[in-house]
């Protein structure tokens, strides 16, 4: 098979400067590189420092609403401990989707924040 990695998750947003402060500030995530296209669309592309996956492309169009294809249900981020990455985002005052921690069948457990557009931001601890 060809396909060796997820390249990038794109997510349209409405406010880049508010979007791109959220991913680097609550999440971790530096801004790689960016680019303007012909039609005004801006893409800003953000990941882990030093790393070569999970990058995060911003997409903020010239027209404010979203394209229905343009929804993200949600971007999910591995964690060493839920229960510290809860006191941190709480914290920070972050938007949880519900504040308490789930355990999945596999004993890994996440929780769930919303980001600047109401897309969804998922923290995992993975089952040890």
């Amino acid at each position: 098979m060809a396909v060796t990695k997820i390249e990038h998750v794109g997510v349209m947003v409405t406010d880049l400067e508010a979007s791109i402060a959220f991913y680097r500030d609550v999440v971790g995530l530096e801004v790689i590189s960016s680019m303007e296209l012909d039609n005004g669309t801006k893409l800003y592309f953000l990941g882990f420092p030093n790393a070569k996956e999970t990058v995060v492309e911003l997409v903020a169009r010239k027209v404010s609403s979203f394209p229905e294809e343009g929804r993200v249900h949600h971007i999910c981020f591995t964690v060493d401990n839920i229960e510290e990455e809860v006191e941190r985002l709480k914290e920070i005052n972050a938007a949880f989707v519900d504040e308490n921690i789930n355990t999945l069948p596999n004993g890994a457990k996440n929780i769930f924040i919303y980001g600047p557009d109401r897309e969804r931001i998922e923290f995992l601890e993975t089952g040890k």
